[in-house]
């Protein structure tokens, strides 16, 4: 996980998040870069253009209200409107490609409920390869899970009373190698040990990250399942190696330029 940290309370602004891509090609390289997936709050026309311009692949979801232009017709019109016949669970690219913040992009819509259970819209725009818009876009909820897991439900770090950035940043980067070490062990546990179990209602009985955080305290805190150790320790110095090679390899790309 690449994350800078901000002196400020507000959110970041299309200048820094271009840096932080920029960074993240220096130290890993362009080809590296699949895609990047955000949400609504962060679509700019500066920001669209740097994306367009530099050929990173995108999935950005849009906002309702959103106007879009039509280039065949010069007709300006709401994003959502392209897809006001999509029917419930329904999900459609639209082939006619559009001008959104003076770039251009295609719209890709899906429908389903919200948790009060009312209709609800998501708009996801892009430029390269756009039929895969929607399902690419749906991995980003494993970003609002590490969130939530970092944040408030799990780790609880903006519970913590450090003020200096620099150890904030230190806090932070221990954090994510636990978070890490959770992630590979209920990975494991699901596939191959003790699936979790799915209620009536059709969801998980328990977040996937909680299961192999769960786990690994309990081992730890159980004499008796110190056998399992192993297993843990195991996925946990195969992270330090991959960390290590990182590390190898910015250091390189420092040196070599």
């Amino acid at each position: 996980m690449l994350f800078k940290l901000l002196p400020k309370f507000s959110n970041s602004n299309t200048n820094e998040r271009i840096e932080l891509i920029q960074r993240y090609i220096h130290l890993f390289s362009h080809e590296s870069l699949v895609c990047l997936t955000s949400d609504r709050e962060f679509v700019g026309e500066h920001r669209i253009k740097y994306l367009n311009d530099n050929r990173i692949r995108y999935y950005i979801h849009i906002r309702e209200n959103f106007w879009v232009v039509q280039p065949h017709n010069d007709k300006q019109i709401k994003a959502s409107w392209v897809f006001t016949d999509l029917p419930m669970n329904g999900c459609r690219l639209n082939h006619r490609i559009v001008y959104l913040n003076n770039q251009l992009c295609y719209l890709s819509g899906s429908k389903g409920k919200d948790k009060q259970g009312n209709s609800e819209l998501q708009t996801v725009i892009s430029f390269n390869k756009p039929e895969d818009a929607l399902e690419l876009y749906k991995e980003r909820w494993l970003i609002d899970t590490a969130s939530r897991a970092l944040k408030t439900r799990t780790f609880s770090i903006n519970s913590t009373h450090l003020t200096e950035l620099e150890r904030i940043e230190k806090l932070f980067a221990l954090v994510i190698v636990a978070f890490k070490w959770a992630y590979l062990v209920r990975d494991y546990l699901n596939k191959y040990v003790r699936p979790i179990s799915i209620r009536k209602h059709g969801k998980k009985a328990k977040s996937l990250f909680k299961h192999g955080l769960t786990y690994i305290a309990s081992v730890l805190l159980n004499a008796y399942l110190q056998d399992n150790i192993d297993l843990h320790m195991h996925f946990f110095f195969t992270y330090l190696v991959d960390l290590y090679w990182i590390i190898l390899h910015r250091l390189f790309v420092f040196l070599k330029n």
